[in-house]
């Protein structure tokens, strides 16, 4: 497990990381620009779909990084398999 300086340090990379990709989905959504560049990255309309999915992955990591540094443990997944027997 680490750090909760390393966890608080992955949040901020993750929270600043969310807010440039929102910039540029919001930039290219409102069709004010053609292209949007993030660092060395240029996105057009044609990449909202992954820019969304993009997007979605670094909520869950803010928020599992977050319930982390509350002391949480990260949300497990489990199946239910329905039998009628």
């Amino acid at each position: 497990m680490a750090s909760r300086d390393e966890i608080r340090a992955r949040l901020e990379y993750w929270q600043t990381a969310l807010q440039k990709l929102r910039a540029a989905y919001i930039a290219l959504v409102d069709g004010g620009v053609q292209s949007y560049t993030i660092d060395n990255r240029s996105l057009t309309r044609f990449d909202l779909p992954s820019l969304l999915k993009e997007i979605r992955e670094a909520e869950r990591k803010v928020d599992e990084l977050t319930a982390l540094l509350k002391g949480r443990k990260p949300r497990k997944a489990f199946g239910v398999v329905p039998r009628n027997w």
